[in-house]
């Protein structure tokens, strides 16, 4: 199904221009910002990417955690203005789409492998031999 161009003329004025790349499986930082009364805070939401959703301005993704006993699911808009920043911690290694399966389990029923990316080797170069403006 096709976007109207005009509604994405009009969302492009809102995306955010720099959203970190996160895939399912990935363990985040999200740094919201509270607003409590007149104090403005930021506070940090750490957690496993079970879902991702949606295209342009409606973009959501799925953080899944268990904290103290509790498990807890929050949905984010990534073109929030309420969104300080993303940070990555570390990637996961997943064969899944989405990660709902995750609910309910714990301990060691919810680890991931960790996805080690080969960083390319760069050899330095050779230098080229100094030309002498000079020479004839």
């Amino acid at each position: 199904m096709s976007r109207i161009p005009a509604i994405e003329e009009i969302e492009a004025h809102y995306l955010k221009k720099e959203v970190p790349v996160f895939k399912i499986g990935d363990t985040v930082r999200v740094n919201t910002r509270i607003v409590e009364g007149d104090k403005e805070r930021i506070q940090a939401f750490t957690g496993t990417v079970i879902a991702k959703k949606g295209t342009g301005l409606s973009e959501t993704f799925t953080i899944y955690r268990t904290a103290y006993g509790s498990s807890m699911d929050r949905v984010f808009l990534i073109h929030s203005p309420r969104i300080a920043g993303i940070e990555v911690i570390r990637s996961g290694k997943v064969r899944r789409a989405k990660l709902y399966y995750m609910r309910g389990k714990a301990g060691k029923a919810t680890k991931l492998r960790e996805l080690f990316v080969a960083e390319a080797e760069t050899e330095p170069l050779a230098e080229a031999p100094p030309s002498d403006a000079t020479e004839k």
